[in-house]
Protein backbone atom coordinates (compact mmCIF):
# COMPACT_ATOMS: atom_id res chain seq x y z
CA UNK A 1 0.00 0.00 0.00
CA UNK A 2 1.05 3.34 -0.94
CA UNK A 3 -0.92 5.65 1.30
CA UNK A 4 -4.48 5.69 2.84
CA UNK A 5 -6.64 8.57 3.13
CA UNK A 6 -9.46 9.14 4.97
CA UNK A 7 -11.78 12.29 4.12
CA UNK A 8 -15.15 13.30 4.77
CA UNK A 9 -18.27 13.39 2.82
CA UNK A 10 -17.13 17.34 2.15
CA UNK A 11 -13.77 16.93 1.03
CA UNK A 12 -11.96 17.41 4.56
CA UNK A 13 -9.10 15.32 5.20
CA UNK A 14 -9.44 13.46 8.52
CA UNK A 15 -6.60 11.38 8.81
CA UNK A 16 -3.44 10.49 5.57
CA UNK A 17 -0.37 8.14 6.41
CA UNK A 18 2.05 7.58 3.84
CA UNK A 19 4.36 4.65 3.03
CA UNK A 20 5.96 6.18 0.23
CA UNK A 21 8.02 9.29 0.97
CA UNK A 22 6.49 12.47 -1.01
CA UNK A 23 7.01 16.17 -0.88
CA UNK A 24 4.58 17.56 1.04
CA UNK A 25 3.64 19.56 -2.06
CA UNK A 26 3.03 16.47 -4.01
CA UNK A 27 0.86 14.89 -1.29
CA UNK A 28 -1.43 17.88 -1.31
CA UNK A 29 -1.33 17.67 -5.02
CA UNK A 30 -2.29 13.82 -4.64
CA UNK A 31 -4.55 14.06 -1.82
CA UNK A 32 -6.67 17.22 -3.63
CA UNK A 33 -6.82 14.98 -6.78
CA UNK A 34 -8.46 11.88 -5.57
CA UNK A 35 -10.71 13.69 -2.90
CA UNK A 36 -12.39 15.17 -5.93
CA UNK A 37 -11.90 11.80 -8.08
CA UNK A 38 -13.26 9.52 -5.59
CA UNK A 39 -16.43 12.05 -4.69
CA UNK A 40 -17.02 12.55 -8.00
CA UNK A 41 -18.01 8.68 -8.17
CA UNK A 42 -21.66 7.75 -8.18
CA UNK A 43 -22.44 5.67 -5.04
CA UNK A 44 -23.60 2.26 -7.86
CA UNK A 45 -19.80 2.78 -9.15
CA UNK A 46 -17.40 0.06 -8.58
CA UNK A 47 -14.85 0.81 -5.46
CA UNK A 48 -11.85 0.27 -7.61
CA UNK A 49 -10.08 2.84 -9.82
CA UNK A 50 -6.76 3.01 -12.08
CA UNK A 51 -5.54 6.15 -11.34
CA UNK A 52 -1.74 7.23 -12.39
CA UNK A 53 0.33 4.21 -12.33
CA UNK A 54 -1.97 3.17 -8.99
CA UNK A 55 -4.75 1.68 -8.70
CA UNK A 56 -7.22 3.22 -5.55
CA UNK A 57 -9.78 0.95 -3.39
CA UNK A 58 -12.09 2.96 -1.49
CA UNK A 59 -15.01 2.42 0.70
CA UNK A 60 -17.86 4.86 2.27
CA UNK A 61 -18.97 4.31 5.60
CA UNK A 62 -21.24 6.73 7.04
CA UNK A 63 -20.01 9.80 6.30
CA UNK A 64 -16.27 9.06 5.61
CA UNK A 65 -14.10 7.25 2.46
CA UNK A 66 -11.83 5.22 3.20
CA UNK A 67 -9.25 5.78 0.09
CA UNK A 68 -6.25 3.52 0.06
CA UNK A 69 -3.94 3.44 -3.01
CA UNK A 70 -1.96 0.24 -4.28
CA UNK A 71 0.55 -1.03 -6.86
CA UNK A 72 -0.83 -2.33 -9.90
CA UNK A 73 -0.08 -6.00 -8.99
CA UNK A 74 -1.84 -5.41 -6.06
CA UNK A 75 -4.89 -7.62 -4.81
CA UNK A 76 -7.94 -4.88 -4.65
CA UNK A 77 -9.84 -7.39 -2.45
CA UNK A 78 -7.37 -7.65 0.21
CA UNK A 79 -6.98 -3.71 -0.11
CA UNK A 80 -10.51 -4.15 0.39
CA UNK A 81 -10.64 -6.37 3.41
CA UNK A 82 -7.52 -4.40 4.86
CA UNK A 83 -10.13 -1.19 5.23
CA UNK A 84 -12.99 -2.98 6.29
CA UNK A 85 -10.75 -4.81 9.14
CA UNK A 86 -9.89 -1.56 10.25
CA UNK A 87 -13.45 0.25 10.32
CA UNK A 88 -14.28 -2.82 12.79
CA UNK A 89 -11.38 -1.67 14.71
CA UNK A 90 -12.30 1.43 14.99
CA UNK A 91 -15.93 0.38 15.98
CA UNK A 92 -14.76 -1.76 18.39
CA UNK A 93 -12.50 0.82 20.06
CA UNK A 94 -15.00 3.88 20.23
CA UNK A 95 -18.38 1.71 20.05
CA UNK A 96 -19.58 2.59 16.78
CA UNK A 97 -17.23 4.87 14.98
CA UNK A 98 -17.96 8.04 13.86
CA UNK A 99 -16.68 10.90 12.51
CA UNK A 100 -16.32 13.24 14.99
CA UNK A 101 -14.06 10.27 17.19
CA UNK A 102 -11.42 10.48 14.35
CA UNK A 103 -11.39 14.08 14.90
CA UNK A 104 -11.02 14.23 18.47
CA UNK A 105 -9.38 11.18 18.58
CA UNK A 106 -6.86 11.27 15.76
CA UNK A 107 -4.00 10.39 18.37
CA UNK A 108 -5.88 7.01 19.04
CA UNK A 109 -6.83 6.98 14.82
CA UNK A 110 -3.29 6.94 13.82
CA UNK A 111 -2.24 4.27 17.04
CA UNK A 112 -4.77 1.64 15.67
CA UNK A 113 -3.86 1.95 11.93
CA UNK A 114 -0.14 1.40 13.11
CA UNK A 115 -1.07 -1.46 15.33
CA UNK A 116 -2.55 -3.09 12.47
CA UNK A 117 -0.77 -1.60 9.54
CA UNK A 118 3.30 -1.66 9.23
CA UNK A 119 4.94 -0.43 6.50
CA UNK A 120 1.68 -0.24 3.81
CA UNK A 121 0.80 -3.92 4.98
CA UNK A 122 -0.88 -5.88 7.22
CA UNK A 123 0.62 -7.01 10.42
CA UNK A 124 -1.37 -8.22 12.34
CA UNK A 125 -4.52 -9.76 11.17
CA UNK A 126 -6.63 -10.88 14.73
CA UNK A 127 -9.16 -8.17 15.39
CA UNK A 128 -8.45 -9.79 18.98
CA UNK A 129 -4.56 -9.35 19.12
CA UNK A 130 -4.55 -5.56 17.65
CA UNK A 131 -7.31 -4.41 20.67
CA UNK A 132 -5.23 -6.01 23.21
CA UNK A 133 -2.24 -4.51 22.20
CA UNK A 134 -4.45 -0.86 21.81
CA UNK A 135 -5.96 -1.70 25.79
CA UNK A 136 -2.52 -2.20 27.24
CA UNK A 137 -1.06 0.72 25.30
CA UNK A 138 -4.46 2.69 27.24
CA UNK A 139 -3.59 1.00 30.55
CA UNK A 140 0.20 2.97 30.32
CA UNK A 141 -1.47 6.33 29.08
CA UNK A 142 -3.89 6.34 31.88
CA UNK A 143 -2.16 8.36 35.19
CA UNK A 144 -2.45 6.69 38.75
Amino acid sequence: MQFMLLFSRQGKLRLQKWYVPLSDKEKKKITRELVQTVLARKPKMCSFLEWRDLKIVYKRYASLYFCCAIEDQDNELITLEIIHRYVELLDKYFGSVCELDIIFNFEKAYFILDEFLLGGEAQETSKKNVLKAIEQADLLQEPT
